[in-house]
């Protein structure tokens, strides 16, 4: 296995869509004065291995079930560009989750249970969003999962596992940044409409069609907006929280191109612009509850 391509399979700059919701329930955990730092690192390097473990099981799942191939317009992917032969690929999503799995154990020490079920259904869907009998990414559902795993649940898991405690402003404040991480996937998806549906890969954007897809990333943007406000006005949050909306000055940039590209490879210079969207406005949030 060599570096450079587990280093590519990885898809680093996937990783913001991991560390944005644990920085944001560390931000929520400090400002209700729980915050505990080791079983916070734990669980942000946790989320960052299942991430990558996920990115690794995708690229082995789409190869062999042959969405990819030669007419692929996105970045490149290690199986399907022999790079790494299928069964390394896969070797490494499962290093990959039993490296999260051990920091798991961890969590769960911590966090009993609860945690417990939150680690397995995580790796689960990791494993079954594109693999397994029946892939849900395949079939219309991957925006759904990815934004309840990457938003409410990755929140309230993380303010769980240091406050102990279960609430609805956690919950709030990862349906802003489950939206992002949710438009990263729609982008992805947009871009890859033809060469998916040829492959009988069923994703949300291919069920609805271009039109609908611009439609969806605009308004995972506007909740992500209307979070940090409402949550301000109604949920005690402090305002500083509405910081996060800075990262909205980046946002047109993205936007333009994904309403008015030509040709569908100028999309990928969208994916990671959204990429950052999400990663500062993780950031931001959690400068805003510490203010």
């Amino acid at each position: 296995m060599s570096a450079p391509a587990w280093v590519i399979g990885a898809r680093l700059r996937t990783l913001p869509a991991a560390v944005a919701p644990v920085l944001m329930g560390g931000g929520l955990a400090a400002h209700a004065g729980g915050f505990v730092a080791l079983p916070f690192v734990a669980a942000l390097f946790a989320a960052i291995l299942i991430q990558v473990g996920t990115n690794y099981a995708n690229d082995y799942s789409d190869h062999v079930r042959g969405a990819d191939n030669e007419s692929r317009m996105g970045t490149i992917r290690i199986a399907q560009s022999g790079l790494m032969s299928p069964e390394r690929v896969r070797a490494a999503a499962a290093v990959s989750f039993g490296l999260a799995t051990a920091i798991g154990l961890y969590l769960v020490y911590r966090g009993g249970w609860p945690i417990l079920a939150i680690g397995i259904a995580s790796i689960v869907a990791g494993i079954c969003y594109t693999g397994g009998p029946w892939p849900f990414g395949y079939n219309g559902l991957g925006d759904l999962f990815v934004f309840v795993f990457f938003g409410p649940v990755a929140v309230a898991g993380t303010v769980y596992v240091q406050t102990l405690t279960w609430g609805l402003g956690p919950v709030w404040a990862g349906a802003g940044v489950g939206a992002l991480i949710t438009a990263i996937l729609v982008v992805n998806n947009l871009r890859d409409i033809p060469t998916d549906a040829e492959a009988g890969k069923r994703t949300l954007a291919v069920l609805i069609g271009e039109k609908a897809t611009k439609r969806e990333y605009l308004l995972l943007l506007l909740v992500a907006c209307a979070v940090p406000c409402l949550g301000a006005g109604f949920l005690g949050w402090p305002l500083p929280v509405t910081l996060a909306l800075i990262p909205a000055l980046l946002a047109p940039g993205p936007i333009q191109t994904v309403l008015r590209f030509e040709d569908r490879r100028e999309l990928n210079a969208a994916l990671p612009a959204t990429a950052r969207l999400a990663g500062l406005y993780g950031v931001f949030f959690a400068v805003g509850c510490l203010l």
